[in-house]
């Protein structure tokens, strides 16, 4: 999500917020009303070391501070929790921070240089496997001296500055999170703008403004309850109920294809977003889609129009790529090989691999996520109409669903993707790099190469070719097939205002901007 004193092409990321009904209100300051804002993101763990998802790093972002932060719109991060923070030489394998002065935690110690390297050391210890460690893979070691906190890379990296400002690089009391397990209760320790009052998993966590905070943004806003939906519909029923403020992640589509910005009562605010959703395939020897060809045959068969028509209602947009479009290096790389769905071509790649047909494997789901269920069944429909596969349907918990494909379990997932930061490195090494995240199992000796080299070029414009590259291969071995993009809708009550500004589609998520009007 963020960098430093690296220079970003202004093209590196076209995010627009478009209000839909026009409106551009500021926030003002804070009553004391709290502002319910409704959501079907679920939170993995309070702890930063051990969850790497959206729902968990929205929360995070509010009551953790970064030593960077991203303002609205921007693709160039400024100091947050620190003063200064920049690369020292050309060689970008050194970078240091000057945190801050006068940062408190809730018991009132103050934060110093050393919590900051516990906090990044933890990650990397605890290496949680549905954590975030995978996101510091370039981290070699971190040094604390008074308030100056160093890094030290393995390899030249200009985006480690971005991992800095995500979840990954949250600071936590040192005194209050041990060193070698995540912490386990409903507490938070953090010096974000927002503190954790009362938690209740999957249900709600209450939010009061920091008065304390001390860093990038001006106002801490107002107090927020964030309430846990267990679907969609669920989540429209407490908006037309009245019982929610704000609608956020996810409205059912055609709720989203039907909102109207002259309906009383309500403002919509739209923006185009870096969020994906891919369908990945585990591609270990012994499960059925392990041969590259198989892999091949299922991106023939897959009508990503047909898709976004039939289950979304045209709220969002196909996706033939790894890297969704506004990013740098975009390419149609997976219609450029696969560019209309061919029984004819999938059956003949199935005939090379000499498997028997129909080749059967089990898709998994998570339950909560938004539509997943109808688009796992019409992903399905898809490809057994063709005769080559049969598909068993198999939905679970959120946090089961993560441990699943995290452990190898799952033959193939659809997960949703929502950037760390504005940079097409997000979508490389967590995605597809050995060890990456998402845990297909692939591996690629070019693809890692091409990521490596990437992270070598301070001007990001630079590294377009690499990950042209990368797309290239991807769409050659399919770990993963591009399904689609999504556009980021918020839909508030009439007299709740920044609306427009509580996301603007990088996954940064801003109740400080939530006021009452």
């Amino acid at each position: 999500m963020r960098s430093v004193r690296v220079r970003i092409l202004a093209t590196l990321l076209v995010l627009g917020v478009v209000g839909v009904g026009g409106w551009q209100l500021l926030p003002s300051e804070g009553s004391g009303r709290t502002i319910k804002v409704g959501t079907t993101d679920e939170v993995t763990s309070l702890d930063p070391a051990g969850a790497y998802d959206a729902g968990s790093w929205a929360l995070f972002n509010n009551v953790f501070q970064s030593l960077l932060a991203f303002e609205p719109g921007s693709a160039t991060p400024v100091p947050d929790a620190a003063e200064s923070c920049g690369f020292e030489g050309s060689d970008l394998r050194t970078y240091r921070c000057v945190l801050r002065e006068g940062l408190t935690f809730p018991s009132g110690r103050e934060m110093t240089a050393k919590d900051v390297k516990y906090s990044f050391d933890r990650v990397k210890k605890i290496n949680s496997d549905v954590g975030p460690a995978s996101l510091l893979s370039t981290l070699q070691s971190v040094g604390a001296s008074g308030r100056t906190v160093t890094f030290r890379l393995s390899s030249p990296d200009a985006t480690f500055p971005f991992k800095v400002a995500t979840g990954a690089g949250a600071i936590v009391d040192s005194t209050k999170y041990p060193a070698n397990s995540l912490r386990t209760d409903n507490g938070v320790d953090g010096t974000g703008p927002y503190e954790l009052t009362t938690y209740t998993k999957g249900k709600k966590a209450v939010l009061a403004p920091n008065r304390d905070y001390k860093g990038e943004i001006n106002s801490t806003g107002s107090p927020v309850e964030l309430d846990y939906y267990g679907d969609s519909d669920k989540l429209n029923s407490a908006w037309k109920a009245k019982r929610i403020d704000v609608a956020y992640r996810q409205l059912p589509p055609d709720v989203l294809a039907g909102l109207n910005p002259s309906d009383p009562g309500q403002r919509v605010s739209e923006a185009d977003s870096s969020e994906i959703r891919n369908l990945y395939l585990n591609t270990r020897a012994g499960k059925p889609l392990h041969d590259p060809k198989v892999r091949q045959a299922m991106a023939w068969l897959i009508n990503r129009e047909q898709l976004a028509a039939s289950v979304y209602e045209g709220t969002v947009d196909p996706l033939y790529s790894l890297i969704p479009t506004g990013i740098t290096g975009h390419t149609t790389s997976f219609f450029d090989a696969y560019a209309e769905p061919s029984v004819k071509k999938a059956r003949a790649l199935l005939t090379e691999a000499g498997v028997t047909t129909p080749v059967s494997f089990t898709y998994g789901y998570g339950l909560t996520s938004g539509s997943a269920a109808a688009e796992a069944k019409e992903l399905k429909r898809q490809l057994e109409a063709s005769g080559l596969f049969k598909v068993t349907l198999k939905g679970y918990e959120w946090t089961d669903f993560q441990k699943r494909w995290a452990s190898g379990k799952l033959d193939a997932y659809a997960v949703g993707w929502v950037a760390d930061y504005p940079d097409p490195d997000t979508y490389g090494s967590p995605l597809v790099g050995t060890d990456g995240t998402m845990n297909t199992g692939y591996s690629s000796h070019e693809v890692d190469h091409l990521i490596q080299d990437s992270q070598r070029y301070a001007d990001r414009g630079a590294a377009g070719q690499d990950f042209r590259d990368l797309q290239a291969d991807i769409a050659r071995d399919v770990p993963v097939i591009p399904l689609w993009q999504a556009k980021d809708y918020v839909v508030t009550s009439e007299d709740v205002g920044g609306g427009q500004y509580l996301s603007d589609g990088t996954g940064v998520f801003r109740l400080w901007r939530l006021s009452w009007i």
